[in-house]
């Protein structure tokens, strides 16, 4: 199985793919996070703007940084007005306390945990919001649940070790709370199957690893009632978001 350094890195020659078959955010997880309209917001680890495109309508300024290029130049054609920065985490290239709020969507995982809190926390005005969200898959459904203990062994029935980084206790930061919002998304078995192969461990798999990921997801769509013999079905899912807020600098 490959590294975490390598699976991070498996993101950074895909751009469109990821755009077009990832699913988006619910609207009530910007709102969560930036309730009322603000000067400045980053999202950091933009990918291709999948949340941030929710941000340009509650702040004045949004900023986008991601290490991806091929991410960014998806980005700044989809979303002109946002300015988009490559750039890590844990060397974020904007000036201290610049930020009303930073958001990190499915990405936090991949940082170095203390040295990004550091890097958010000079950006951050004080009191400003850190809000962390992960989209996951909605325990009740069956084979959405089993297809992603194909891509993620890890994963049972009661835990999704991706958000294992989001803890009470994060470095110069206040926990102030978490929610799970319920939504659903239709969703074409082809567009489903290509929702995985933009996945890390798809991603940094070899042919024949991924060949055979991909046939144990058909072989599950194959036997499920609700999938079997549709060309369409609809993909419930959780998201959950965490949010903070920064200490004195």
């Amino acid at each position: 199985m490959a590294d975490h350094q390598q699976l991070a890195k498996s993101f950074e020659s895909i751009g469109e793919e990821y755009d077009r078959y990832r699913p988006g955010f619910p609207v009530a997880a910007a709102e969560e996070i930036v309730p009322e309209r603000v000067d400045a917001v980053l999202d950091l680890g933009a990918g291709t703007g999948k949340f941030t495109e929710l941000l340009v309508a509650r702040a004045e300024r949004v900023i986008a940084v991601e290490p991806s290029v091929a991410m960014l130049d998806v980005l700044r054609t989809k979303l002109p007005a946002v300015e988009a920065l490559e750039g890590g985490a844990e060397g974020i290239p904007l000036p201290d306390g610049s930020m009303d709020a930073v958001t990190v969507a499915q990405a936090f995982h991949w940082f170095d945990r203390d040295a990004a809190c550091a890097q958010i926390r000079r950006v951050l005005v004080p009191g400003g919001t850190l809000g962390l969200l992960w989209n996951h898959s909605d325990p009740a459904c069956t084979w959405d649940r089993a297809c992603t203990r194909v891509a993620h062994p890890a994963v049972t029935d009661d835990t999704d070790a991706t958000t294992a980084s989001a803890a009470e206790e994060l470095p110069g930061f206040t926990f102030d709370h978490r929610t799970e919002l319920a939504w659903s998304e239709p969703i074409t078995r082809d567009a489903y199957i290509r929702r995985w192969l933009t996945v890390s461990s798809f991603l940094a798999a070899d042919e024949a690893t991924r060949a055979s990921m991909v046939g144990e997801l058909e072989r599950i769509l194959d036997a499920d009632p609700e999938t079997v013999n549709r060309d369409e079905f609809v993909l419930p899912m959780v998201t959950e978001v965490f949010i903070y807020r920064a200490g004195a600098a």
